[in-house]
């Protein structure tokens, strides 16, 4: 597809456009790494600029520290952009988080606004995912995940989104405006629980088509502390025991308003795939509970910002934010439960993971309810807590960092436009600018596809044991660049390049071979 000429910006409408009734042995790099990988010249905890040779940059923005490597900005002036989606050549749709507007991106500059929502972007909620139909523009459905205001207008007040406030909704593109076409799911956004202060994060909001033309849509815990959270009685500290509700709506069965800490899989039209993990089980249970567990393709998850298929096996590939520990790459399976908030990390490090949460920070999880002091002391005891669905089995992490580097959106490159060592490549951003300004990590995968490959002798263990939050240690070799600000969204251009999208710099990043 040509990129199409520039349009004129269309004038901000902001009712609300949806009817609200609607419904370890490793085989070897199946890629090429660089030979002696630069990056182990590095020292342990430092970075050493004269190393690698000068960086390759766009001028006060990013660096590349890979001297084949150089970074262009693409697009600039964007309002906490959140997700991007190619529709043609220079040519891409634009979430903003807290606006609520598509922006149509044409040659680098905002050309048009095909669709302005009244969204609630209190912390972390708003307009929050993007997706293409597989077959898009022949089928013109566009995927927006987001969380509505009450009120008709973009607001941040937390109580002004109904209960089932996030949103997944198909919107069909005509060549110049979005309108309105399905709902697929409502999902929870309200977090008022007796005993702590009102919150709005954890809401996850990364969506995705796999290549079996399946939606998978994450959401996270949203605060929740029930059967999805491992707690087979609820919010208790003891089990087993008397089942106790998770909150004055319920639970902790999940039902629609208990139904968080997931990655669900639609089809694209919302319905339910019979070939779903859980969806036996659900069928024999029944009811709105049944019907729910139907949706669910894997559970037991914190929260994250960044999910992408693998093009060259179709693995679904997600990464987790930790509290204060262990942050997460995941590989996801069918019927996987990921162990949160029983484990965090790989199961045999559940020591460490208690160690860190009751001693450093906030120490209650960003749940009052349940507290760390509750977290198994042996691997047994964390397994032995975990409410399994018939059918699911806990998987540990690809990778994981001891202590919480806080990763953001991830993305494959999709093709040889960077030079063949980077085909089928994972790249990774930052979901906070703390460290390097916003580092840009590269991970190459093993030779089926199921592992991540190192080179560095410290990470056979898939752990790098950091010395601190927000600290690299043992990840130095993975660090490709940095001063991204807060990555959301990495994608490949039609012109084979990387893009990578910053929240904090408003802009679009080109990444492309000197």
């Amino acid at each position: 597809m040509h990129a199409r000429p520039r349009r004129t910006v269309v004038p901000r409408r902001k009712t609300l456009q949806v009817p609200n009734g609607s419904p370890n042995g490793v085989t070897p790099a199946r890629r090429r790494t660089r030979a002696a990988t630069v990056m182990l010249a590095l020292a342990a905890s430092a970075l050493s600029m004269t190393a690698i040779g000068a960086p390759a940059h766009a001028e006060g923005g990013p660096t590349m520290l890979d001297p084949k490597l150089a970074v262009r900005t693409a697009a600039t002036g964007l309002t906490s952009p959140t997700g991007l989606a190619f529709i043609g050549d220079n040519d891409m749709f634009v979430l903003e988080k807290t606006t609520g507007r598509i922006q149509r991106v044409v040659n680098g500059a905002v050309a048009s606004t095909p669709l302005d929502l009244a969204v609630n972007s209190g912390s972390e909620r708003g307009l929050l995912g993007i997706a293409l139909h597989p077959n898009f523009p022949a089928n013109p459905g566009v995927y927006l995940y987001w969380t509505e205001s009450t009120t008709g207008a973009d607001t941040t007040v937390l109580s002004e989104t109904p209960l089932l406030g996030n949103r997944v909704d198909r919107f069909l593109w005509n060549g110049s405006t979005l309108t309105f076409d399905r709902n697929l799911i409502r999902i929870r956004a309200r977090q008022e629980d007796a005993g702590q202060p009102a919150r709005a994060n954890h809401n996850g909001g990364v969506i995705d088509f796999g290549r079996d033309g399946k939606l998978y849509t994450f959401t996270g815990d949203l605060g929740r502390r029930g059967h999805l959270q491992n707690l087979t009685c609820g919010p208790t500290a003891v089990c087993p025991g008397p089942t106790v509700p998770d909150d004055q709506f319920g639970g902790p069965q999940t039902d629609n308003a208990h139904l968080s800490g997931v990655v669900l899989r639609l089809n694209d039209d919302g319905t339910t795939p019979t070939d779903n993990p859980f969806y036996g089980p659900g069928a024999a249970m029944g009811g709105e509970v049944g019907a729910t567990l139907q949706k669910i393709f894997s559970y037991g998850h914190r929260n994250g910002f960044g999910m992408a298929v693998d093009p060259d096996t179709g693995n679904v590939w997600m990464q987790e934010n930790g509290d204060d520990s262990f942050s997460e790459i995941n590989r996801l399976e069918p019927g996987m439960n990921g162990g949160w908030i029983q484990i965090a990390g790989p199961v045999q490090r559940v020591a460490q993971f208690k160690e860190i949460e009751t001693t450093f920070g906030g120490q209650n999880l960003q749940q009052l309810r349940w507290p760390p002091s509750n977290i198994a002391d042996s691997t047994q005891q964390a397994l032995g807590r975990l409410y399994m669905l018939p059918g699911a089995h806990y998987s540990d992490p690809e990778f994981s960092w001891k202590w919480e580097v806080a990763p953001g959106g991830m993305g494959f490159l999709n093709s040889r436009a960077l030079g063949a060592q980077f085909k089928g490549d994972l790249f990774m951003g930052a979901a906070t600018p703390a460290l390097n300004g916003g580092y840009l990590f590269h991970f190459n995968l093993t030779g089926n596809g199921q592992k991540i490959a190192v080179d560095d002798p410290r990470l056979n263990d898939r752990v790098a044991d950091n010395l601190a939050k927000h600290e690299i240690t043992e990840s130095e070799s993975l660090l490709i660049g940095r001063d991204f600000g807060v990555v959301t969204d990495i994608e490949t251009a039609p012109d084979g390049n990387l893009s990578v999208l910053s929240l904090t710099n408003g802009a679009v990043y080109t990444v492309y071979r000197r």
